[in-house]
């Protein structure tokens, strides 16, 4: 599995609350894959998000199979507005 079908394969998964895609949401900071691995450094909308969880098992069982899937969470650089896809932000209304 490549970079990108790794992040096709997450770019299906909708944050529960806004319901736009983690990647389209800029959650997803890095995907590497070594071997049989792929390991994701990624973060959440806010530190104390209570779907880290649930977010951890969509992607693993999205992913998981034929890979194994590890996740780190960070907040650096804390997730802002800013992070959201171009084309997210027009969906949103904000960009005019």
């Amino acid at each position: 599995m490549t970079k990108e079908q790794v992040l096709s394969k997450i770019n299906e998964i909708p944050d529960p609350d806004i319901g736009i895609s983690l990647v389209e949401l800029g959650l997803i900071y890095d995907v590497k894959i070594v071997k049989d691995e792929v390991e994701i450094l990624m973060t959440l909308t806010t530190p104390f998000c209570p779907l880290a969880g649930t977010l951890e098992k969509q992607i693993k069982d999205k992913l998981g199979g034929k890979m194994k899937v590890n996740i780190k969470f960070t907040f650096d650089p804390p997730w802002s507005v800013d992070k959201i896809s171009e084309e997210t932000k027009l969906k949103l209304g904000l960009l005019t």
